[in-house]
């Protein structure tokens, strides 16, 4: 056959000018325009700035203060949030798959998005297939599960159709680019519909609901509260109060505060050589609770060598060595087996090939036929059916030991029935030398740790006993007639696993209220990937594994995995926290609305009074603790653990305004005093929730909690005037004194309550 040349450089200039390239479709992440349009054009930054435009029309300027807190949360999230695109794009560029193609007769690696029209691709095990191409010359296995959604391999010879977004499972081939871009199969089909599983995070779902209620909720209360306001005063004043209620309603800093935290989560991640290619995974593997992890590549190098021969049935050392170079010159090198014999053995020969059967996890064996004799390698329990008779394998668990073995007769895709086996070939990874204290760290935080491989069980469990893993029980896929439910509980070592089984043991141990991570870096990992809670892959794996995964490991070093953690529940937990504090203004903001539009009296607050409030119970303390260090363990659900803390809160500050509304039925008060104690009150029982987050204290939440108390006492003695506050009088601090015992006994019964409610619920 003619050597195939390929394209030369003029012809692909002149398609790149035709715009026939295979550039990117999809986008990976926001544009910077589409981030600030995004930060800026929200539906509560609308909201607000309407009430803003009503205050001004109403004269009162000073009110118009808490859309600078609107405008300096929009701009920090943006910033951060560009930021982050930045770092996440150039990792991605760092990671971006390359393709193999031949031009001008010469084979170079380009960018997948350089290829055009008629690029002549080589492709081999483990490549994701860039575009849709067709078979020169070759022959290959190619899983096309991520197209269609069947997960048995197809064979794909000359002349057969190879789309994007399928990856080849084992041999090799030549193939020429038929479609680019937008007329790939891929893309016609909206690809990421068909795989990209939905995210599933707490958090944006919690977030997400928030604004639902209150977009559907604050423009009726609004109409309905200032229609009741205009009724008790002049048409200004009702705008004020009614634009101070529905500011109070908006939570809009939580969802700034997240996108920041989160964000600043993934350039920090990018400082440990790992691309966040799904930003909310980082709560979910904050969650996991079980790890699968593939030994191969993960706990181990994933750099095989061949270090040893154990000669079988007396045949001579010089017959094994021939067999093997003629292998390792012959076969393609599809897998790290044949990779390691050929490294070792293979040399120039001028044999004649008559038939080769590539490597497939399916099979579990490759072999090669020549004129007068047939070479076959694979696991021996698959070559020989009663593996028992190699008494020599006992003394090799802990490597990956492949038969050698010949036959008399011409391969087809069945092994012969006249094997005989030759020799082991003993084939060692080596154990990554972080691998034990990584372990280490999953054990002491409570995470079940579980090694899938399509190895030998016993061979994964001598590697498991030397990165320290206790109680091994392991169980062999390809010998047991158990149901995988019944399996994931009982073992943790799991072996001889075919690529659609390791999808299965994730689905069953999500299916027992799991959250399950799973690490990978092979192409039979790709489906156990996809159905993972959080995916990991390690950059040195195949094309298909990092491009189902959620996140890469750049340096593929598998002890960057507790860094992860850590930052996730550095996240997560400090987004709860600060979400305590948002959600308790925004219910007790939107009772106290629903409640004035019924009631006669005169709102208690005006817009300048709660950024005084919001400013130093919410907005400070909120940035400031979601940016500490926070590595305790993530319990329960978010939605419950955010209302057992904001609601008692809320509550709290409802019953003191709704008791200072009633005192000058008693005492005499004037509309000023009853404003000063309302926001004072509200700004202490503010107070209360920031101590009760804080603890215990340390020097930051102490310097913070005594800082803002400091602040508040400073801005309501010299600065009353600009809060619209009264000068605090005996009588005042008296009334305060007796609210502030009543709001503490409030408070706590509250507490107590919530939380013993939420122990007895099961979530």
């Amino acid at each position: 056959m003619e050597k195939i040349k390929g394209l030369t450089e003029e012809q692909v200039l002149e398609l790149e000018e035709k715009g026939l390239v295979n550039y990117r479709s999809d986008v990976k992440t926001k544009s910077i325009g589409q981030i600030i349009a995004g930060n800026f054009f929200t539906l509560f930054n609308f909201l607000n700035f309407g009430l803003a435009l009503a205050v001004f029309f109403a004269g009162s300027y000073k009110n118009l203060l808490f859309l600078g807190v609107v405008i300096c949360n929009t701009l920090i999230s943006t910033f951060q949030e560009i930021r982050s695109k930045l770092t996440v794009d150039k990792l991605s560029l760092l990671n971006e798959s390359k393709a193999r193609v031949i031009r001008g007769g010469i084979e170079k690696e380009v960018s997948i998005y350089e290829i055009v029209l008629g690029d002549i691709l080589k492709l081999r095990s483990g490549n994701q297939i860039p575009t849709d191409s067709r078979v020169l010359s070759g022959e290959m296995l190619v899983n096309e599960s991520l197209i269609t959604g069947e997960e048995e391999s197809v064979s794909k010879k000359v002349g057969s159709q190879l789309y994007s977004g399928s990856f080849v499972v084992s041999g090799s081939c030549l193939a020429e680019a038929i479609h680019v871009g937008k007329d790939n199969y891929a893309s016609q089909i909206s690809l990421e519909a068909k795989y990209i599983k939905k995210v599933n995070s707490e958090i944006m779902n919690f977030i997400n609901r928030i604004i639902k209620y209150i977009s559907i909720a604050i423009v009726p209360i609004g109409i309905l509260l200032f229609l009741n306001q205009s009724k008790e005063a002049a048409l200004s004043d009702a705008i004020i109060s009614t634009v101070a209620a529905l500011i109070g309603m908006i939570p809009e800093g939580l969802v700034l505060l997240t996108s920041t935290v989160l964000a600043i989560s993934v350039i920090r991640l990018a400082d440990y050589k790992v691309l966040v290619q799904e930003l909310y995974c980082i709560e979910t593997l904050a969650r996991v609770d079980t790890i699968c992890l593939d030994k191969t590549g993960t706990i181990t190098e994933g750099k095989m060598e061949v270090s040893k021969l154990v000669p079988l049935n007396g045949t001579p050392m010089s017959d094994i060595t021939d067999a093997l170079g003629l292998i390792g010159y012959h076969m393609e090198n599809d897998n790290q087996t044949m990779e390691a014999i050929s490294k070792k053995y293979g040399r120039s020969n001028d044999y004649k090939v008559l038939e080769t059967v590539p490597f497939s996890s399916k099979n579990k064996w490759s072999g090669i036929s020549f004129e007068k004799v047939s070479y076959v390698v694979g696991a021996p329990d698959i070559i020989v059916k009663d593996s028992n008779k190699i008494k020599e394998l006992e003394a090799y668990i802990d490597s990956r030991v492949v038969l050698l073995a010949r036959s008399n007769k011409r391969l087809n895709k069945e092994l012969p029935n006249n094997l005989i086996p030759m020799a082991l070939v003993i084939i060692s990874d080596k154990v990554r030398r972080d691998a034990r204290a990584t372990l280490e760290y999953f054990k002491e935080e409570g995470v079940d740790i579980k090694l899938v491989s399509g190895d030998n069980p016993k061979t994964v469990a001598s590697v498991a006993m030397k990165v320290g893993l206790n109680d091994i029980k392991y169980v062999d896929m390809s010998r047991t007639k158990s149901a995988i439910s019944d399996l994931v509980d009982e073992y943790n070592i799991f072996g001889r696993v075919k690529p659609n089984q390791k999808k299965d043991i994730i689905l069953a141990l999500k299916a027992k209220g799991h959250t399950v991570a799973m690490t990978g870096d092979g192409v039979n990992d790709v489906l156990a990937l996809k159905e993972a809670d959080c995916s990991v892959a390690m950059n040195s794996g195949s094309d298909a594994a990092r491009n189902v995964s959620q996140l890469v490991l750049l340096d593929s070093n598998f002890s960057s995995m507790p860094k992860v953690v850590s930052e996730g529940r550095r996240s997560i937990n400090n987004i709860q926290r600060s979400s305590t504090l948002f959600l308790c203004k925004t219910t007790y903001a939107t009772i106290l609305a629903i409640i004035f539009m019924f009631l006669g009296e005169t709102y208690p607050f005006v817009p300048i009074q709660l950024t005084l409030t919001s400013t130093v119970t919410i907005g400070i303390p909120s940035f400031v603790l979601a940016l500490e260090a926070n590595n305790e363990r993530i319990n329960g659900k978010i939605i419950i653990n955010v209302l057992k803390k904001s609601i008692p809160t809320a509550i709290t500050i409802v019953a003191n305004i709704l008791i200072i509304m009633i005192l000058p039925s008693f005492i005499r008060l004037s509309q000023g005093e009853v404003s000063t104690l309302c926001v004072i009150m509200t700004a202490l029982t503010g107070f209360m929730l920031l101590y009760r987050i804080s603890v215990p204290f340390n020097r930051l939440r102490r310097v913070l909690f005594g800082s803002l108390f400091l602040l508040f006492i400073f801005e309501i003695l010299f600065m009353r005037r600009f809060f619209s506050l009264v000068i605090l009088t005996p009588k005042l601090i008296f009334i305060i004194s007796g609210l502030f015992l009543v709001a503490v006994m409030v408070f706590n019964f509250f507490t107590g309550l919530f939380y013993r409610i939420a122990k007895r619920i099961r979530w």
